[in-house]
């Protein structure tokens, strides 16, 4: 069941990204809203950790809206389909929510591992950004563009291992309690 989950959960958040991008790149910011409102609901469905998970969304909802808005207020960068606010266009917002429900479980690998975190996400946070500015033109960098990827790699760099620690911690904490619980329970 679990490699179910971790298959369903990639191919699944891979549709919102596609689906968000190329609704941005045409100025629609509902396509990306809509898939990744579909696939939260289901997240949250099957998910065991909803709580942890819950948390990850809204730590990552607070960190994409920073992150995103320091990337057009330094000018390095501008997104397409900019509804509700030019810094956090409700299409990147609602990817950010949605990414943060892949953590647990794609990334348990990265939970315990904060530098590797930091590297995994510091080279494809970029790549998924450079990606949608060249695929989809959902995002424009300033010239020179690597401005933009050294600000995105900081970024990317700090919110994996940030938001890969809530979720050790989450699970590890979860674990704890389930332990003491069934020692507890008759």
């Amino acid at each position: 069941m679990g490699g179910m989950n971790f298959w369903a959960t990639l191919v699944a958040y891979q549709a919102v990204w596609f689906v968000a991008v190329m609704g941005a790149g045409r100025g629609l910011a509902w396509p990306g809203v809509a898939g990744a409102l579909l696939f939260m609901a289901w997240r949250f469905g099957v998910s065991k950790a909803r709580t942890l998970e819950g948390r990850l969304v809204g730590i990552a909802l607070a960190v994409g809206l920073l992150f995103d808005a320091v990337l057009v207020w330094t000018r390095v960068a501008s997104y397409a389909a900019p509804w509700p606010w030019p810094e956090a266009p409700a299409w990147l917002t609602a990817l950010w929510m949605a990414f943060a429900l892949t953590i647990v479980p794609l990334f348990g690998y990265l939970h315990a591992r904060p530098w590797l975190a930091a590297l995994f996400g510091a080279v494809g946070g970029p790549i998924a950004y450079l990606g949608a500015a060249r695929g989809w033109q959902a995002v424009e960098f300033a010239r020179p563009e690597w401005r933009a990827l050294a600000l995105l790699a900081i970024e990317w760099g700090v919110a994996m291992p940030l938001l890969c620690s809530m979720a050790r911690h989450g699970l590890l904490a979860g674990s704890a309690a389930v332990s003491v619980g069934h020692r507890v329970a008759p």
